[in-house]
């Protein structure tokens, strides 16, 4: 079976890049597997991609003001004339779309039309509309939410409420948005499907949670409730002042992190760390993780610090915390934005280290997430969508076939 998957960026470093690669690596033992990138914004990906998935960019073009390319934004996308044309396309209303123009849209059209069978899945809204608009119809169309419904904008959800009935199916996380998307897409055919992010097996020791060590990682942007985060931790450096709180990610609100962490006298103790290739190694010397978003879609990195054995405490915020977590067994959930709360989550790990244990050796027993239980829902799926564009009953997942081998950068072009 052919999969094709398109990324926005696949050589960013956030959770629905690293949650796709994982699927494409899971899958390509059987199947052939492409991951497309529009954008292309460092040498090498940030994800380690298994050999026989082939890795296309659809541009040379670089996000405006990436920190991996152009901090400054100099010879950005900002210097494309193109990007004089606005673009009408109700796309635009995906927040990602900003960096986009009419030339993007037309590349990325032109390499739908040319995919010449299997099966396509697009991972972000302005991709999935494009998908359901100009994606042939001789393509299975999968369309992956990697947040939620709730969380997208008005115009935007208008939007694709209006587009997803003209797909195969939609993804989505948790059944929380699963059972959110049915009832708004009412009685229309696309089958909505519940595939929630897997991790593959934890490559190192369980961490020890010893360390007087928290961590928190994600872009350095509102949603991530950094700031909340920070707040909190004033109340836990108070009582315990050999505490450390690392935060890794780049993002736009670094300079104000910064300011807040001065200003609350925190400069020994919070330390925004920037962006990490190796968390894995990061979680391993923790003792916690802290998730402060004011919303989610399925976080991967709470799945990864549970594979690592480290107990979390999560704002209950929609969606993805609740459906990872069982409180007070594997981690703690706290009501969502409520920084005091938070603060007692933390002093709640800080303060027990035998109860810390146990929800890091629960957490980790947890197999729910493991990717080879996720890469038979998604072979499932395939299979069945499948059967039905046959008209005859699903038959049995395809076994190993012949692949392509190595990552053929560049080998395409679609201007």
């Amino acid at each position: 079976m052919r999969i094709q998957y398109l990324l926005h960026n696949a050589y960013g470093g956030g959770g629905t890049i690293r949650t796709v690669i994982n699927q494409a690596n899971a899958l390509c033992d059987e199947h052939d597997v492409e991951i497309a990138s529009v954008y292309r914004t460092s040498r090498e990906t940030v994800f380690a991609i298994d050999p026989r998935v082939r890795l296309v960019t659809l541009t040379q073009l670089k996000e405006t003001g990436s920190y991996r390319t152009d901090p400054a934004g100099k010879n950005s996308r900002l210097a494309n004339k193109t990007r004089r044309f606005r673009n009408m396309l109700p796309h635009r209303h995906d927040v990602r779309y900003r960096r986009w123009d009419p030339q993007v849209d037309l590349t990325i059209v032109r390499y739908l039309r040319s995919i010449p069978d299997g099966v396509l899945v697009t991972t972000r809204p302005a991709l999935n509309l494009l998908s359901a608009w100009f994606a042939p119809r001789r393509l299975i169309r999968v369309a992956q939410e990697h947040m939620n419904l709730e969380s997208h904008k008005p115009k935007l959800r208008a939007v694709l409420l209006r587009a997803y009935p003209r797909l195969d199916a939609l993804a989505v996380l948790t059944e929380h948005d699963r059972v959110t998307y049915r009832a708004a897409l009412g009685e229309s055919d696309v089958r909505v499907v519940r595939v929630p992010n897997g991790t593959p097996p934890w490559p190192l020791p369980p961490a020890k949670l010893e360390n007087k060590v928290l961590v928190a990682a994600g872009r350095l942007a509102r949603q991530k409730g950094f700031d909340l985060l920070i707040e909190a931790f004033a109340t836990v450096a108070a009582r315990h002042p050999d505490w450390q709180l690392r935060i890794f990610g780049w993002g736009k609100l670094r300079d104000k992190l910064a300011a807040q962490i001065e200003e609350l006298d925190l400069t020994d103790q919070v330390r925004l760390s920037g962006p990490t290739r190796q968390l894995n190694k990061e979680l391993e010397a923790a003792s916690g993780y802290v998730l402060s978003s004011r919303f989610e879609g399925l976080p991967m990195v709470l799945l990864e610090s549970s594979a690592a054995g480290v107990p979390a405490v999560a704002f209950d915020c929609p969606t993805g915390p609740r459906e990872i977590i069982d409180h007070g067994r594997t981690g703690l959930l706290v009501p969502p934005e409520d920084v005091a709360a938070l603060a007692d989550g933390m002093l709640r790990l800080i303060e027990n280290p035998a109860e810390r244990r146990a929800m890091g050796a629960a957490a980790r027993a947890d197999s729910r997430y493991s990717i080879g239980t996720v890469r038979n829902d998604w072979v499932r799926l395939f299979t069945e969508l499948a059967a039905a564009r046959r008209g005859s009953p699903p038959a049995a997942p395809l076994g190993p076939g012949k692949q392509r081998s190595g990552h053929d950068h560049h080998d395409r072009q679609y201007r």
